[in-house]
């Protein structure tokens, strides 16, 4: 069966975001639309503060989570900021399903799963059609996680120091091969 889900996973800090975006950047050099959400760490002073949440489609951004988040469910030192993950990454996640190619998403773990909309909105992708490239958090468990994990079409790539530069290619070749399947199946309808 044709893949058409890659998720990455690996221990933290290995390059999974990175490689994510560099993917997205060669399906954009190649004329695809991508939409969907990237994390990234906001640090100040070299200290880790937080993580932002980005619309890949729009740039709009938000507080994913943050040390001085007064309100939201606590993961470590963070609290997450329910609002900005649903008005930002999920919003881009659901828009993408309805507009884009490809709906990346990153990443699926412990801060966003505290939120039942996020939950749906992977769900949505993944049940889309669409080509679906995710991070998933090399520790996290949960329902919507094995459920993407155990579909035909997916595919789960772990991100190491040693494979990570090799793996950019391998994935946009086969992220490319199934953009070109979907392509054809949407011609024959």
């Amino acid at each position: 069966m044709q893949k058409r889900i890659f998720l990455l996973t690996g221990s933290p800090g290995v390059g999974k975001t990175t490689l994510l975006l560099k993917v997205v950047d060669a399906l954009r050099a190649k004329g695809y639309s991508v939409g969907g959400t990237l994390s990234r760490e906001v640090r100040s002073a070299g200290t880790r503060i937080g993580f932002e949440i980005l619309d890949l489609q729009s740039g709009k951004s938000g507080w994913l989570a943050h040390i001085n988040q007064k309100i939201g469910p606590k993961v470590g030192k963070y609290r997450v900021n329910m609002e900005d993950l649903e008005k930002v990454g999920v919003e881009a996640i659901l828009k993408a399903v309805r507009e884009c190619d490809v709906i990346a998403i990153d990443e699926i773990g412990p801060m966003e799963l505290f939120s039942e909309k996020f939950r749906n909105a992977v769900k949505e992708a993944v049940e889309s059609g669409k080509l679906v490239v995710g991070v998933v958090h090399w520790k996290a468990r949960d329902k919507i996680i094995d459920y993407v994990k155990k579909r035909q079409d997916t595919e789960i790539f772990t991100v190491t120091f040693e494979n990570r530069d090799g793996l950019h290619g391998t994935l946009v070749g086969q992220a490319l091969e199934g953009l070109a399947k979907i392509r054809s199946e949407k011609s024959r309808l």
